[in-house]
């Protein structure tokens, strides 16, 4: 699935983006567009838009055909310049690299040299489009953190954020964040494994101070954790106000008695702590009586 991110362009022509072209003259090969510093740049006859006329403008994909020349489309690739997306790979040249299927007559190359790990034809890789400065063609990398954001992000806890499933590591998926940064879904909060490319909306979960970020897929915070928290005042209760359970409790013992992880567990407890509802010792949790 293609990464999403946006980009548009207006009046001069940007290779690999969207843009808003005037029509300059018609032509038999079809309609003759502004490109700015690139010249006019042809938008074939089978993608004429209906009663068009010189001074109008239409919006185009620009990029370079197999001859090498800029053209326009009306259509829309799955993947732009500066968009990370999961394509399929359609054919491979050994001195060359692979030819990836991104929408368009005219399929998108993986250079050989962008390669990362293994590529077979059939198969789908992930990857980043970018303009390629020493052809000035579009390309595919594998290489993907050469192309992610280094500066400290400003994210903020329980922000929404555009993810793309980037790999799997033994804690869970590492994701790719908003086009620009990674973060980690862990495992144990998740229902069910995660496509490799998958596009999803998810959320901050925690800035942590070594600059690498948390991730979940439902909101953080009170909107999660008070459900969880009242949840485990609930089981003490019912258990007559003390529970075996503690930060060193296994995730198994975790998800057995409350159906949840180890980690929302630690969070919820922690927010019953500090609100003075609970004590935490050694010999498990302990709700607080009234008057104390």
């Amino acid at each position: 699935m293609p990464g999403g991110c946006v980009h548009a362009a207006r009046d001069m022509a940007i290779l690999g983006k969207r843009n808003s072209l005037p029509i300059v003259r018609q032509a038999p090969p079809g309609f003759y567009l502004d490109g700015g510093t690139h010249g006019e740049i042809l938008l074939p006859g089978r993608y004429l838009p209906k009663g068009g006329i010189p001074g109008e403008k239409v919006g185009v994909f620009v990029y370079r055909d197999s001859e090498d020349r800029l053209v326009a489309t009306t259509g829309t690739p799955l993947a732009m310049v500066g968009d990370f997306a999961f394509l399929r790979i359609v054919s491979q040249n050994p001195g060359i690299g692979a030819f990836l299927d991104w929408g368009l007559e005219k399929d998108l190359l993986l250079p050989r040299r962008e390669y990362a790990g293994g590529i077979r034809q059939g198969g789908r890789a992930l990857v980043y489009v970018m303009l390629d400065e020493r052809s000035d063609r579009i390309v595919a990398t594998c290489r993907l953190n050469r192309h992610l954001n280094l500066t400290p992000p400003s994210y903020t806890e329980g922000q929404a954020v555009k993810l793309i499933v980037e790999s799997e590591t033994p804690l869970g998926y590492k994701a790719i964040i908003n086009c620009a940064h990674t973060g980690l879904l862990y495992r144990a909060e998740l229902s069910a494994p995660l496509p490799i490319g998958d596009s999803l909306d998810g959320f901050i979960r925690t800035m942590r101070p070594d600059g690498k970020i948390d991730l979940g897929l439902d909101p953080a915070g009170h909107r999660r954790l008070g459900p969880l928290s009242e949840q485990i005042v609930a089981a003490l209760k019912t258990a007559g106000g003390h529970l075996p359970y503690h930060d060193n409790s296994t995730p198994e013992e975790i998800r057995t008695a409350f159906a949840m992880s180890k980690k929302a567990f630690k969070q919820a407890i922690g927010v019953l702590f500090r609100e003075h509802r609970i004590v935490i010792g050694p010999d498990g949790i302990r709700l607080v009586k009234p008057g104390r």
